[in-house]
């Protein structure tokens, strides 16, 4: 099932853009009262007290239009997917923000969303937050990973609708034959397209790739003492790629039958126990050592600290296109409780979060 929200002509914008290390230094001087694009300004906002999940409200963002040098053909449209649940809500609505800013012809980009529950209040608030928004958004039903989901590092890790990026070759229309998928928790500074621009070649994903990491960590001593298992990896250098930010070829990802390669190492991992990260191992089994790679600006993750604690980290160096809050720390969050990270303070300005305080504009 799937909803369609037209592009609907809003109020037009004109934005800048600053570069990442100077924009990080004029937060850090004025953190409290900080333009970016159009008065979007960074607030302190108050933690709800419910247990309850909280349908936030958010500032409606400013269109941005594409210029005359952008093409109208269907065929340039980039396709960008992200999940979209209540909990993440908040980190979607700046991570589109952040895409259409930084893009040179932001109506050529279409999103698809993808959901558990499909709550209308959600798609609400898409609608008011971006109302010339090209989307859909489509029901991914958790039956589909039914028994196949073992318990790992992470409660986070462990929600059904982490592994729906597997199933992006049966969910979507077959005439979206190319994508890029995203996490919730990411900033894009650079214009999109030219990611969606990298050539595959022969290759069904593309991502910054790292062959530095010490691979071994992602998989249990289980995994490694078995010659059968461990043999997969024979032939090719696998090196660590995070799965928050990949572009996939949808059409070779059906021709190889990708989906059941993947969930038969998820059934072994319910088995045998031969790994403790969500969806990320069986993606790296399948795919390590046999990617595009992509220049290491396009992830930036890591921001949001380890799987335990969540503990503030700095940038790494050389230049960057997409900051990335992987981790157990999201920015939004500690933003929330008046305990940021100092790369936090770069998040906060596309946050269209309407407080329940006065708003410094208002």
């Amino acid at each position: 099932m799937a909803f369609w929200n037209k592009n609907i002509p809003s109020s037009s914008s004109s934005c800048k853009h600053f570069p990442i290390i100077g924009l990080l230094s004029l937060l850090l001087l004025h953190p409290s009262t900080t333009c970016f694009g159009n008065a979007i300004r960074v607030v302190s906002v108050q933690k709800p007290t419910s247990d309850d999940i909280i349908i936030p409200s958010f500032r409606e963002a400013p269109a941005f239009r594409n210029g005359k040098s952008c093409s109208w053909r269907d065929i340039d449209k980039i396709q960008i997917v992200m999940p979209v649940d209540a909990n993440y809500i908040r980190g979607t609505m700046a991570a589109v923000l952040s895409i259409l800013q930084h893009s040179t012809c932001p109506e050529n980009t279409s999103f698809h969303f993808l959901s558990i529950h499909l709550e209308p209040d959600i798609i609400s608030l898409i609608n008011s937050t971006f109302p010339y928004l090209s989307y859909k958004i489509y029901h991914f039903h958790p039956n589909r990973v039914r028994g196949k989901i073992s318990k790992s590092i992470r409660q986070a890790l462990d929600q059904p609708l982490n592994y729906a990026r597997i199933y992006l070759s049966d969910i979507l229309p077959k005439d979206v034959r190319r994508v890029i998928y995203l996490d919730s928790d990411i900033i894009v500074v650079d214009d999109i397209a030219k990611l969606w621009g990298i050539d595959l070649g022969n290759k069904v994903l593309a991502a910054p790739e790292y062959c530095h990491a010490n691979f071994t960590t992602y998989f249990t001593d289980t995994f490694w003492s078995d010659v059968n298992l461990a043999k997969v990896f024979e032939g090719r250098r696998p090196c660590y790629f995070n799965t928050g930010v990949m572009i996939m070829d949808l059409e070779e990802w059906r021709k190889g039958g990708y989906i059941q390669k993947v969930e038969e190492w998820m059934i072994i991992q319910k088995q045998r126990r031969i790994y403790r990260l969500g969806s990320l191992p069986p993606i790296l089994l399948v795919f390590a050592g046999n990617i595009k790679a992509v220049d290491h600006r396009w992830n930036q993750h890591g921001l949001g600290g380890d799987n335990f604690e969540g503990k503030c980290r700095g940038l790494h160096p050389g230049p960057i296109s997409l900051l990335h809050w992987s981790g157990k720390g999201k920015p939004w969050l500690r933003l929330d409780v008046r305990k940021p990270c100092i790369i936090d303070y770069l998040w906060a300005p596309y946050d269209l979060y309407r407080s329940s305080r006065i708003a410094l504009e208002e």
